[in-house]
């Protein structure tokens, strides 16, 4: 009987399915060439085959890990018998190699999704091919640099498990898998932008054709940032949720030019202008995806999110310089038909804000590209380490988010073409009455400061501009139409909805704005020495720590301090800050333990070691204030995106009418 072990298994299902995409493309790309139905259809199947392939690869993989087979090289050098089930299922995208198989299923299911969904038209070949291309680069990869399924002839008895830090929060579950939807997602309006280069049809086709699409990766990058700054504000200790990390700021990247591209491809649809801007908009979103997938896994930056030094380094960079030379070549070759016929006829207007919000966010990226990768570049040229740290960042972010809240408010108010200055005056003096109440009000509360005021005035200023938003197409429907102001505003969210899912997303970004300003100038960050048993006072709390514990586990040992938290000499809460020892790695992991409140958090860790001799603990305390709303602001957004991505009454209308067509 033929002995195959699942390693085999899994490396045969990662050959076929890398055969399948190779196929696929080939026949993609001469099917659409010829015209020819038969082979454009074998290259669909191909897709379908593709994500089967793949998928199995990746059930073969949780297989492995879940019946603790170290024979398999990725299980021997990622796993542990003792691990929680649930971390050894997120394993799979806990190294290197793993990670790699993961994007590659997903971009599989995007392209079998494709390529069983998207409507025949002459793009369609196209795209699916290009997919195709870039899965056979990804498929490639992990059946050769990074195979995670090499069989091990000795075998070892246990493995070390996964990185401590990734073993200490549940979000390990949530957020890389967030991450990868949203980068990978966002593959197939390039694809499609691609196509329509190829195919010499640089209209607002593609766009319409990938609208869902984009907004459903953006979604999920935008989820994925956002669940990656709670996991470091509840596993790394120091507080925060934001450090300008190397990592952090290359997944920041596409989601800047993304955002640009998705507010930039309305002026092409309603005034058929910036068609070269928009194709140069998400080409250069997945060539910085790429160029992030390069950054993490070649290890050349130092970083808690990166997977360390890997052969895959210089393959992926050879696969980001030729995505730039192929699509910016085939952008150069046809920028004839891509490059605009139509003018601005005037900066004050919706186009015109449009365009001025883009410049700011492009300016965004390219300072935080050039803050990320400047001491690799003075490192390789003189050999000196230098570091750009959170200052650099913040000075240069700062005035550029203020600006973009601005726009963010008028832009929305601004008619297409030219603005009527009497409408554009009203809409201005009620956005700035909103302001200034809002900065006066911040004032009285004991708010100083430039940024803080500038902030709350510009979080007033948008409120009032979401007012004037709904107030402008409600009440005139309400007053012709006889209905109530209620029934109206919910039949136009019901048939509008991604009108109103985009003004949901403002209010998340304004609340998100606002929670952002208010945990970084008025953090207060403190180290305190408590005597067990004695009261410490802290920002109006009085801390207690009255006693030591130590939990054991297969997984590991976790040793922490009790601290009862009182305010005004009530008794709120315990918290219990800790330590953890996975397995037999000697790496020491803090777990904080918070106090969330809606005003501010109240965030414990313990700093340094916990001494079992010692009469005292020292403990680091954090008040952060209006931290939380970072957090439900961002589930604002993702609400607001879902929202838009619905079907409303119009498209529900549609598709009944083509029901019945085909019926």
């Amino acid at each position: 009987m033929l002995d195959i072990s699942l390693g085999q298994l899994g490396s045969g299902s990662t050959l076929l399915a890398l055969a399948a995409a190779l196929y696929g493309a080939v026949a993609g790309v001469v099917g659409a060439l010829r015209r020819d139905a038969r082979l454009q259809t074998s290259a669909r199947l191909a897709a379908v085959a593709t994500f089967l392939g793949a998928t199995a690869a990746i059930v073969l993989m949780e297989l492995a890990l879940l019946s603790d087979d170290f024979s398999v090289s990725y299980v021997a050098s990622q796993s542990r018998i003792d691990s929680p089930l649930w971390v050894k299922i997120v394993t799979l995208w806990a190294a290197l190699e793993g990670s790699v198989l993961l994007w590659a299923w997903l971009l599989t299911l995007y392209g079998a999704l494709l390529a069983v969904a998207a409507p025949l038209n002459v793009l369609r070949p196209w795209a699916l091919a290009v997919m195709q291309l870039v899965q056979v680069f990804f498929l490639g990869v992990v059946a050769t640099a990074a195979n995670p399924f090499t069989v091990l002839p000795l075998p070892p008895a246990d493995g070390p498990g996964p990185n401590p830090l990734l073993q200490n929060h549940w979000m390990m579950a949530v957020h890389p898998l967030l991450l990868y939807l949203g980068f990978v997602g966002l593959t197939v309006p390039f694809a499609y932008a691609m196509a329509a280069l190829i195919t010499r049809r640089p209209g607002s086709e593609w766009m319409t054709q990938t609208r869902r699409w984009t907004l459903t990766g953006w979604g999920f990058l935008s989820a994925g940032i956002v669940a990656g700054g709670w996991w470091s504000y509840e596993v790394l200790g120091w507080g925060g949720y934001w450090a300008w990390d190397p990592v952090e700021n290359v997944s920041f990247l596409p989601w800047l030019t993304a955002t640009a591209f998705i507010h930039s491809v309305q002026v092409q649809e309603r005034r058929r202008m910036l068609k070269a801007w928009n194709i140069l908009l998400i080409t250069l979103t997945f060539a910085l995806s790429i160029l992030g997938t390069f950054l993490i896994r070649s290890g050349i930056v130092s970083s808690v999110h990166a997977f360390g030094d890997g052969p895959v380094g210089p393959i992926f960079l050879a696969f980001f310089i030729v995505v730039m030379l192929a699509s910016f070549g085939l952008i150069a070759l046809r920028w004839d038909q891509i490059r605009d016929r139509a003018e601005l006829d005037a900066v004050v207007s919706r186009e015109g804000s449009i365009l001025v919000g883009n410049v700011l966010f492009l300016a965004m990226a390219f300072a935080i590209l050039l803050g990320t990768l400047f001491p690799l570049i003075v490192e390789a040229i003189s050999g000196e380490k230098v570091t750009v740290g959170a200052p650099f960042f913040d000075q240069v972010s700062r005035p550029l988010w203020l600006l973009i809240l601005l726009l963010m408010g008028i832009g929305p108010l601004l008619p297409w073409r030219r603005a009527d200055s009497q409408r554009l005056s009203s809409n201005l003096a009620w956005l700035l009455g909103g302001g200034i109440a809002a900065g006066l009000l911040a004032l009285l509360a004991g708010l100083r400061g430039l940024y803080p005021l500038l902030t709350v005035a510009l979080a007033g200023y948008n409120l009032v501009s979401l007012g004037l938003l709904l107030l402008g197409v409600v009440l005139p429907r309400a007053r012709i139409s006889k209905r109530s102001v209620v029934a109206v505003f919910r039949s136009y969210a019901f048939e509008n909805r991604r009108r109103f899912g985009s003004m949901v997303v403002h209010f998340g970004v304004t609340v998100i704005a606002v929670a952002v300003m208010a945990s970084s100038a008025y953090r207060v960050d403190e180290q305190l020495r408590l005597e067990f048993g004695a009261e410490v006072p802290f920002q109006g709390y009085e801390l207690r720590a009255v006693d030591r514990f130590m939990e054991e586990s297969p997984q590991g040992v976790s040793a922490g301090v009790e601290i009862v938290v009182e305010r005004a000499g009530r008794t709120l809460t315990e918290l219990r800050p800790r330590l953890n020892l996975f397995g037999q790695n000697p790496q020491l992991i803090p777990t904080p333990a918070v106090l969330y409140r809606p005003q501010h958090d109240l965030y414990l860790s313990i700093a340094g070691r916990l001494d079992p001799e010692a009469e005292f603990v020292v403990i680091r305390a954090v008040q952060s204030p209006l931290i939380t709303w970072i957090w439900v602001g961002g589930l604002i957004v993702i609400l607001g995106t879902s929202y838009a991505l619905s079907p409303g009454g119009r498209q529900l209308r549609e598709r009944q009418r083509q029901g019945a067509v085909r019926a």
